[in-house]
């Protein structure tokens, strides 16, 4: 396999054969510097790799092995090593916070104990704390994990938790410790004297794209009651998927080459007809044909199966525009 069909392989499973090819003991220390957002996804890539041809592993390594080509030997220039390393296996956006916590010597708060938990015990632990530390809580985590956290609270409780989130910017660190205290002691660190950015505008509309459909929309319109200025700028960062007609066509083609076709064909069940012709606009014609046969083939799908293969591509999406990859254009008023 040459280099640039190496290249053309997902990231993500591009980390899973690497890992695959290393063995239980070698990928179980690597998964142990891992995230778990990462271990999640790099895991859940190699339990769908089948029938993987020699001609992909040797071109996985190949460019694995080209990357250390590149650099300046062991031990010198490690820094930039790691980084590349994992940007290339993981993405940009997913192996920033992995870069973070191996380069600056693993110092991490108790907050990052609470990604490894389910949503519902997080929503437990701070069920009864103080709204700004609920805030602080949920603009820390990832998006996704948040809006499920957001999903155990109360009408009023999510209400007050958003406006919280979306006028955060820096937190002191007496509220990180004071957060810190709340857990139990193995969850304790030393929160540092710098203050830490979260929360605002951004984060806000990140979290509330993340919730069910019905959710967003009751959500976003009580803030807009309470404060319009801020309901409008959350709705103005969000961005749904029916707003990919306004990404251009080699944002689209990048986008197509990190979905999986499984995933496409069940978000699609849900697109208009404009943005499917979009798709089907920047693909070969022999792709969008068998695309075309596939979603007449597939028959009805749950609404809930389209809403959550959708929300899956603009995670994508969002990475890529993240790594600068891609440029997002528009925002909805239509929630997922």
């Amino acid at each position: 396999m040459s280099e640039g069909t190496a290249l053309a392989i997902p990231p993500v499973e591009q980390a899973a054969i690497l890992l695959l090819t290393l063995g239980e003991a070698d990928a179980a220390e690597v998964l142990k510097h891992m995230g778990p957002k990462e271990v999640q996804r790099v895991g859940a890539a190699m339990s769908k790799l089948s029938n993987i041809e020699q001609e992909q592993v040797h071109g996985v390594m190949g460019n694995f092995m080209e990357q250390v080509r590149t650099l300046t030997g062991l031990g010198v220039g490690a820094d930039n090593y790691i980084r590349n390393m994992l940007v290339s296996a993981l993405g940009e956006d997913k192996a920033h916070g992995l870069i973070d916590r191996i380069l600056l010597g693993g110092n991490t708060t108790g907050l990052d104990t609470l990604k490894w938990m389910e949503p519902r015990s997080v929503a437990d632990i701070i069920r009864n704390e103080h709204p700004q530390i609920q805030a602080i809580v949920i603009a820390y985590l990832d998006s996704d994990q948040a809006a499920e956290i957001m999903g155990y609270f109360s009408d009023n409780v999510r209400l007050d938790i958003m406006m919280r989130v979306s006028s955060l910017d820096t937190v002191q660190p007496s509220a990180l410790q004071e957060l810190n205290d709340i857990l139990e002691k193995q969850f304790a660190g030393n929160a540092g004297s710098q203050t830490t950015t979260m929360g605002g505008y951004k984060c806000a509309a990140e979290i509330v794209n993340n919730l069910d459909s019905s959710v967003a929309g009751e959500l976003l319109e009580a803030i807009k009651e309470m404060d319009e200025e801020t309901g409008t700028q959350i709705q103005d960062l969000m961005f749904v998927f029916d707003n990919l007609r306004d990404v251009d066509d080699r944002g689209i083609q990048a986008l197509l080459r990190e979905v999986s076709s499984e995933l496409l064909i069940v978000a699609l069940k849900g697109a208009e007809s404009d943005l499917q012709e979009k798709i089907f606009s920047n693909m070969s014609s022999r792709a969008a044909e068998l695309l075309r046969d596939d979603l007449e083939a597939k028959g009805p799908v749950k609404l809930s199966e389209v809403e959550g293969a959708q929300k899956e591509i603009l995670i994508i999406a969002r990475r890529m525009a993240d790594a600068g990859e891609i440029i997002l254009g528009g925002s909805g008023e239509q929630m997922l």
